[in-house]
């Protein structure tokens, strides 16, 4: 199963079915996801369960040669529930219970809820157990997508603080690691401790960022109590979630766990996106961390397939992009793509988040451009199935950083993902496959690790970056490494970085600079460069100096060092580069380590790789508006798409070994 659409028969006369199936297979669509949002049409009362019209539906797309990923309705409780049990209904920071209506509409620690969707997924299981035209189950949809702040009730109350309890064992742990003395904030019992609901002033950053950690931990958990649920009913058949990129409310690492695999949700031009820029590695980088949750390959279960909008659209996609960013899901990992959605709905809140078939349900631009695509990258999809890049050089990714720096930015534009994201481009433009790792994973597995903004770097982290070097690994370290440990609660036995970074990078940090509405020149390798947003005043302690500040009060200072340490090299880069400089500094980094890229292209065209044991299969994505020409070696056999590269296109090389 490689190809497949998300499929809404619900919202269509039943007439119109057997149209739609037709239409699919002579498309190329092997599977379909359903039923992820009709709790109401499948339960509409209490207990009362009706599958008819899904056994009914599943009977025409089976007649067309295609199969089912069932999901479970649970993003979209019915009126009924709401109205019966109102207890599950979330409650904001303000004490204000939010109403019926949207999707998510819940609090996920309610033992109410938590009944009622074993009853609708447990009567699913068992009427599909069995059942061949059901070949999977999603859980829910976008865990994270709607939670943000919530929920606030007594029922959330109560699981933080037995989180709490299981966290630190007694509460005078708590207060000491905490510093709850500040402020007069000390606890006499868990009992006291607040959910951060509105206040005058801001709460403790070490409560903050235990309340996201139990936020994440409650919504992985909501998931593994489906999953056992399904797991107990239909062993055998897999079990996946569509998750969302770099969203901010579950460590997927976390949340992945608990599947077979993972899926993920592509959208490229989303009408919520402020910038007109194009940014291919942006979406690239969604993919790769898809990739690295468990270091296998994965489903697109939304790709995009048209213009999205709720309020406010997006851009229409050009022709050929929708291919395009199919074939970039593919180059990256995706072993399955299924687009999003089959027929633009007209009724709801997703009106005009346009399909690969219109309002009309007339077959169009969008349809015949996704019918070839399928058709070209067919034949080679089991080739290469559950084969990733096998990079040399890695980005360390971790939630906490990520939490901890929303907390307390420092500098108001100071973003923790966008500066991971900067990294990235870097490798990406120079064609370097980059895997994500998080804190857990196996550092030495790569030549070069870079890890950005390691604001909380505890004991343990620190010992485990410094022995990555001390064995041969290029470390990256960068500004506002070491500043805090695990409790969101800065450190003090040492000056910046810490002891165990400091000694590793060969640099000490007496003090910091946070360059409000000014930037530094940097001076690298004979060229003048740009640092913004913040600068870490670095004293030397057996590091070199590669680029230094230029004039003003911090002439002089070193704005990137580099040190030996043992096998290894560390480099410390003590501000927010311009793209020049960092796209500079990564390309002597990756000399330094001996990472080559995969090959040279134009600007605008995009390599990858998925490197099987017997070839590589390298990806060439025109991203531009113009022909470009790939310079392939004579090894490279074409075995998709042509040598000249059209607008918006792509072709496939395969490489034997």
């Amino acid at each position: 199963m490689h190809f497949g659409v998300d499929y809404y028969p619900e919202h269509w006369p039943e007439e119109r079915w057997e149209t739609d199936a037709r239409l699919m297979r002579e498309m190329g669509v092997e599977v379909v996801r359903l039923a992820e949002f009709a709790w109401h049409k499948l339960e509409p009362s209490m207990g009362e369960f009706d599958f008819s019209w899904l056994e009914r539906a599943l009977s025409v797309l089976d007649s067309q040669g295609i199969k089912a990923i069932l999901g479970t309705p649970t993003a979209a409780p019915p009126a009924w529930l709401a109205e019966s049990t109102p207890e599950i209904l979330p409650v904001d920071s303000r004490g204000t219970v939010m109403g019926f209506g949207g999707r998510h509409h819940v609090c996920h620690s309610s033992a109410a809820y938590r009944s009622r969707v074993e009853g609708i997924v447990r009567a699913m299981a068992r009427r599909f157990k069995g059942d061949g035209k059901v070949i999977g189950w999603q859980i829910d949809n976008e865990l994270g997508n709607s939670q943000k702040e919530l929920c606030h009730c007594e029922s959330c109350a109560r699981a933080f603080r037995a989180w709490l309890r299981r966290r630190y064992g007694t509460i005078d742990e708590l207060n000491r690691r905490w510093g709850t003395v500040f402020w007069s904030q000390t606890y006499d019992s868990f009992d006291q401790v607040p959910t951060p609901r509105a206040t005058p002033n801001a709460h403790g950053p070490s409560l903050l960022l235990d309340w996201r950690r139990f936020r994440s931990d409650l919504l992985a958990e909501f998931l593994e109590f489906q999953a056992g649920i399904l797991r107990e009913e239909v062993p055998g058949v897999f079990i996946t979630h569509n998750m969302m990129g770099f969203a901010d409310q579950v460590d997927y690492f976390r949340m992945g766990r608990s599947l077979d695999f993972v899926s993920h949700d592509q959208y490229v031009t989303g009408f919520w996106e402020r910038s007109g820029d194009y940014r291919p590695h942006r979406y690239a980088a969604n993919l790769d961390l898809m990739a690295a949750l468990k270091r296998r390959s994965f489903w697109i279960m939304e790709q995009q397939a048209g213009q999205t909008g709720w309020e406010i659209l997006g851009p229409d996609p050009e022709p050929g992009q929708l291919a395009l960013w199919a074939a970039q899901s593919v180059a990256h990992g995706a072993d399955a793509v299924v687009f999003f959605r089959w027929r633009s709905c007209t009724v709801g809140t997703e009106q005009f988040w346009h399909g690969i078939l219109p309002h009309s349900g007339v077959p169009g631009r969008r349809y015949c451009e996704l019918k070839s695509f399928i058709s070209s990258l067919r034949p080679v999809m089991d080739e290469f199935e559950g084969a990733l890049s096998e990079a040399e050089a890695a980005i360390l990714f971790s939630y906490d950083e990520e939490w901890a720096l929303g907390i307390q930015r420092q500098h108001p534009e100071l973003d923790y993902v966008e500066q991971v994201l900067a990294y990235y481009k870097a490798f990406h433009d120079r064609n370097v496959p980059v895997d994500f790792v998080g804190e857990d994973g196996d550092f030495g597995r790569y030549k070069l690790l870079v890890a950005p903004l390691m604001y909380l770097c505890d004991q343990a982290l620190a010992s485990k970056l410094s022995d990555y070097a001390k064995r041969g690994g290029a470390l990256v370290l960068t500004m506002r490494s070491g500043v805090k440990n695990a409790d969101n609660v800065c450190m003090s036995d040492a000056p910046l970085p810490g002891a165990l970074l400091g000694e590793a990078l060969g640099i000490e940090i007496p003090e910091y600079d946070c360059l409000r509405m000014r930037s530094e020149t940097i001076a690298f390798e004979g060229k003048n460069y740009s640092g913004s947003k913040w600068l870490d005043v670095v004293e030397l302690k057996g590091a070199r100096a590669a680029a230094s500040c230029v004039g003003g009060r911090h002439a002089g200072c070193p704005a990137i060092t580099e040190a030996d340490f043992h096998d290894g090299k560390t480099y410390y880069v003590a501000t927010e580069p311009d793209d020049a400089l960092l796209d500079a500094f990564v390309g002597r980094a990756l000399a330094d380590a001996g990472v080559a890229p995969i090959g040279e292209t134009p600007r605008g065209v995009e390599l990858v790789r998925r490197r099987t044991d017997a070839s590589d299969y390298v990806f060439a994505l025109n991203h531009s508006s113009e022909a470009r020409s790939v310079d392939a070696p004579p090894s490279w056999k074409k075995i998709v798409g042509e040598s000249i590269l059209g607008p918006r296109s792509f072709s496939v090389y395969r490489i034997d070994r």
